[in-house]
């Protein structure tokens, strides 16, 4: 909860008012305490890329469109691009000159709302305002009573989706784990949207398998807002597409999904996951180069087809270890990559999307909190617009774990609270109060000063552990994992969301095979 501007003291007040005891129960009840720094904090401050080599990047993605180009192109899309502009090289391969890249990139959508179903958790994208969600596709969940990984089900998807729903620096759910026992590829799409709707009310994501899936999704959301073709008036879902087969070629499925999804009025998110040293080059310059000319390719499929339609330009430079192949989700080079991508999205001005925290810890340990930590952080001081993949991911992308949920929703309010940085004006550099603890009491302790920065400045862990050793031992010595475990455990015993009217449920489950019950 964010304490309203209006409630906030609009000038200092250097006279102690107000119970002693009041101030004290103030301090020592911090889960009461307003959030000082929601998301959407305003970053950029962490640049990644000088301004000589963002020119460079982006030249030399600009050069392979126009050079190198697309293959694999569908012939539809084909003859459409070239309609417009675009040009086949010696060998076939679709190009795009520099000048009609940017003439795209003009025309393309810059700010838009994502919409929830319920209007509170709209968010409006674009700039570097700075929002933490989550993606992925696990196949794999951590158990929250065995602590051992086992195939993830329809039934964790949808205890995942109403424990987001409680987790306030979540400001979006994208399904972050596959229904490994629905096998189907049309069960399996509508299963997932269907848990989507039952678990939560704010802004979502879903992958269509194929293009065919998307109209009988798109009408089950009509049912959950009131009847056909509300969900066009708020599309609270939008579709992850990977419209490029790195490197740089079309995938034609992905290219029907975008079309059918464009038809359909669903916001698109256009991710690019090229791995180094595997689909992309080694070097982070070369990859980087490569990746921004692929995710641009996305961003001339969507605008060829339909100008200015919302998408988000999703640039998610991913790294392997070069030693064994295997992916890395976390560590230094992959969070600067994705810190840099985050920039480059912002210097052409597009609603923008990074991934990190894909933590390789396989335990909620310290390692998990390290690799995750500086991924997000690298991520939002650079004002990447939406961080994906920024909670509850694990083992490398493989598993998703609950407790993960719940310490990464606690980590993510410190990152908000580094990207908003020190705020600087007369109440909160007030020499007044300086002035009377100096002459009067020799500190500054319940000073409504203090009092008044406590709740605008500083935020309270509930999760992490302040208290003294011995405090600790009494309290039974748990560790985060333990205490994380609690807490997801009292969520979902306890959050039981009711969001679809019985009349869409019985629609949906008699024309779809629902399975959770």
């Amino acid at each position: 909860m964010s304490i309203s501007p209006e409630k906030r003291p609009s000038k200092p007040r250097n006279t102690r008012s107000g119970g002693r005891s009041a101030r004290v129960q103030l301090r020592t009840t911090p889960g009461e305490m307003p959030n000082p720094c929601p998301p959407g904090q305003r970053g950029g401050a962490y640049k990644p890329l000088d301004d000589a080599g963002l020119k460079k990047i982006t030249d030399t993605a600009f050069q392979l469109l126009a050079e190198l180009g697309m293959g694999d192109v569908p012939k539809r899309f084909q003859d459409l691009a070239l309609s417009k502009g675009a040009y086949l090289n010696d060998k076939g391969r679709l190009c795009y000159s520099r000048a009609m890249v940017e003439d795209v990139i003009d025309g393309a959508a810059r700010q838009f709302v994502l919409h929830g179903r319920d209007p509170k958790h709209d968010l409006e994208i674009g700039g570097d305002r700075v929002f933490f969600g989550t993606g992925g596709a696990a196949v794999q969940t951590l158990d929250i009573d065995s602590g051992i990984y086992r195939p993830s089900t329809l039934r964790d998807l949808y205890d995942f989706t109403r424990l987001i729903d409680t987790l306030e620096n979540v400001s979006w759910f994208t399904r972050c784990c596959v229904a490994t026992d629905v096998p189907d590829i049309r069960d399996l799409d509508i299963n997932t949207a269907y848990a989507l709707l039952r678990g939560t009310t704010k802004h979502v994501g879903t992958s269509f398998t194929v293009a065919e899936n998307v109209a009988p999704i798109i009408a089950m959301f009509d049912q959950a807002l009131g009847g056909e073709g509300e969900y066009r008036k708020r599309p609270f879902c939008k579709a992850h597409i990977s419209p490029v087969i790195s490197p740089m070629r079309y995938g034609e499925d992905a290219v029907d999904v975008t079309y059918a999804c464009v038809e359909h009025g669903v916001p698109i998110n256009s991710i690019i996951a090229a791995q180094s040293g595997a689909t992309s080059p080694a070097p982070l310059a070369g990859m980087l180069a490569q990746t921004t000319a692929e995710t641009l390719a996305g961003l001339m499929l969507v605008n060829v087809i339909a100008p200015g339609y919302p998408m988000i330009f999703s640039n998610w430079p991913l790294v392997i270890d070069l030693r064994t192949g295997a992916f890395c989700g976390g560590g230094g080079e992959i969070s600067v990559m994705n810190a840099a991508s985050g920039q480059i999205a912002n210097y052409f001005d597009l609603p923008g999307g990074v991934a990190s925290s894909m933590a390789d810890a396989k335990a909620v340990d310290a390692q998990m909190g390290m690799e995750k930590a500086l991924a997000a952080l690298s991520a939002g001081l650079a004002g990447a617009n939406m961080v994906y993949e920024s909670s509850g991911m694990m083992a490398s992308l493989l598993g998703a774990s609950f407790e993960a949920f719940v310490l990464d929703n606690e980590m993510l309010s410190h990152v908000h609270r580094a990207i908003k940085g020190v705020e600087i004006n007369d109440e909160t550099l007030n020499i007044d109060a300086i002035k009377e603890a100096v002459y009067g009491e020799g500190h500054f302790l319940g000073g409504d000063n203090t009092i008044n920065a406590m709740v605008r400045d500083y935020y309270y862990p509930e999760i992490a552990d302040r208290n003294d050793p011995d405090t600790w031992a009494l309290l039974g010595a748990k560790d985060a994992w333990a205490q994380a475990r609690e807490k997801a455990r009292d969520i979902l015993g306890n959050h039981h969301p009711d969001y679809l009217s019985s009349t869409a449920d019985q629609w949906i489950r008699d024309h779809h095979q629902i399975f959770l019950d």
